[in-house]
């Protein structure tokens, strides 16, 4: 008998890890560059959290709560989206199914990027792009303004290993993670990938708009 209750218990344990190392892996994000991010999302605003709370949107398929975080906030500016502001941004409770952890005391502003939901409202993972707005370079609030969306139709495509290079004209090469070994680094913080007038694409970089001779084709 002490063996058998042993064995259940073992056999429990084993089910409690595996369902731990689960949750743990359940949220998984590829990095991309701050363009693709903002390309990617209905929304991109600048904003502070004025308030959490924890609300239920709806029942699951076994009629149990689906539990949601909804952070009050106060929208600064409106970069992509709807002609609403954003009032409120909802996001999962835990960071396991990708939930997002904001300051709520309305002192830190954000750069928050997301899905768009009816009602002044929106829904953000782990996956979509919100920074600190006092952590953002110079150039990449400059891209907020105009510059990303110049390259929206632009395809930036990570280096995965060296050498390597684009296989279209519409592409600029990612190095950042291969070179620097890093998400934030020179490529991220300090260039964007515009579109040229004979539909090319190629990295630029500068607070000041592309001159006409870059967007002409001549090299950066």
């Amino acid at each position: 008998m002490p063996f058998s209750v042993n064995g259940i218990l073992c056999t429990l344990a084993l089910l409690v890890l595996w369902r731990v190392e689960e949750l743990a892996e359940a949220c998984s994000c590829a990095p991309v560059h701050p363009q693709q991010a903002f390309c990617n999302a209905d929304v991109v605003i600048r904003a502070k959290v004025v308030g959490e709370t924890e609300v239920d949107s709806g029942n699951d398929i076994y009629g149990n709560p689906i539990k949601r975080i909804q952070y009050e906030v106060k929208q600064i500016k409106m970069f992509k989206g709807p002609t609403q502001d954003i009032e409120s941004v909802f996001t999962a409770p835990v960071s396991a199914v990708c939930g997002v952890t904001l300051d709520a005391n309305g002192k830190k502003e954000y750069l928050i990027s997301g899905k768009a939901e009816s009602g002044g409202r929106m829904h953000v993972t782990l996956c979509d792009y919100i920074m600190p707005w006092d952590s953002l370079t110079n150039t990449q609030k400059k891209g907020l303004s105009q510059r990303y969306q110049m390259g929206c139709e632009c395809k930036i495509v990570r280096c995965p290993s060296l050498p390597c290079e684009i296989s279209a004209p519409e592409e600029c090469l990612w190095t950042d993670l291969m070179i620097e070994k890093q998400v934030h680094g020179r490529q991220a913080n300090h260039y964007a990938c515009i579109k040229r007038a004979d539909n090319s694409c190629s990295w630029y970089r500068g607070v000041a708009s592309p001159k006409k001779e870059f967007l002409d084709g001549e090299e950066p």
